[in-house]
């Protein structure tokens, strides 16, 4: 893994993405970690942490000024803690649109994984709005770790991963399998059963063995577990075997169909309490 991106807007949540992401360099070695931070509304303008700034001019252009070198103050204050000493860190301030930032940059780095804080959303907010966060699982074309409290890399020794056993799903259990190599932990496979989706126990155990004889899994157990709705499945499993990471993809939808089927990867990223690994499954 070459390069990590880590978008923060300096919330608590983001710090606790960023630690994360340099457990995971350390471990890597030879990884980049880019810092990204993203101002809202001030038009089109950037720099790095070691660059310039230019505004333009009058009232807008100090305000903007002002603004940038406060972020650049703080980003190069952050990337520069002892913590993080042995980590290869480079801060970026971007100026527009988070989502349209982030994704810009994880293409113009090559960013391998993106790691990054998440409140969750609920109620009307959820439902209405969305967040940043759900915008980036939903499209990002490298997997995205999503993270709200603090978490070790060597404390993740069980991962979830939920599935339909039904797609074809080769580049995500590739993209798995190496968190998994990187923890050493042990895969647990799980399919939900809903009374809207049931499917009989031999049907399962056939789908099973079909899915784990395709991918080749190692340090794998499989799951069958029956509940009212996929999420809460995947959640009340994650937390029966103590699990520290769920992953599971994100099928990527968009407008009228989005609206109306959801997504269970962007449930679990706002619901969750423990990491979520996602990858868009969109071709």
């Amino acid at each position: 893994m070459k390069t990590i991106l880590v978008p923060t807007d300096f919330s608590e949540q983001a710090a606790n993405a960023l630690r994360f992401a340099a457990q995971i360099a350390r471990k890597s070695g030879e990884t980049e970690i880019m810092v990204l931070h993203i101002l809202e509304g001030l038009g089109q303008h950037s720099f790095n942490t070691v660059g310039e700034v230019n505004a333009g001019s009058g009232e807008n252009a100090v305000l903007m000024a002002h603004l940038l070198e406060r972020a650049k103050e703080e980003l190069n204050n952050l990337i520069n803690q002892d913590e993080f000493d042995g980590v290869s860190m480079t801060g970026t301030v971007e100026v527009g649109n988070p989502y349209k930032g982030i994704a810009k940059e994880i293409a113009r780095c090559g960013a391998e994984l993106v790691v990054m804080g998440t409140k969750g959303s609920s109620g009307l907010e959820e439902v209405l709005i969305g967040s940043n966060t759900e915008k980036v699982v939903r499209y990002s074309k490298c997997p995205v770790i999503t993270v709200k409290a603090a978490v070790g890399l060597d404390s993740i020794k069980n991962i979830v991963f939920a599935t339909n056993l039904v797609e074809d799903q080769t580049r995500m259990v590739a993209e798995l399998k190496k968190i998994q190599k990187l923890t050493g932990a042990t895969l647990h496979l799980v399919k939900v059963n809903t009374p809207n989706h049931f499917h009989t126990d031999r049907q399962i155990r056939d789908e099973f063995a079909k899915f784990i004889d395709k991918y080749e899994f190692t340090d794998y157990t499989t799951n069958i577990y029956n509940d009212a709705t996929e999420e809460d499945g995947i959640i009340y499993f994650a937390q029966d075997i103590k699990a520290c990471l769920i992953a599971i993809g994100t099928h990527g939808r968009t407008g009228l169909l989005h609206l109306l089927s959801g997504s269970i990867a962007e449930d679990l990223v706002n619901h969750s309490q423990v990491p979520v690994w996602t990858l868009s499954m969109r071709k």
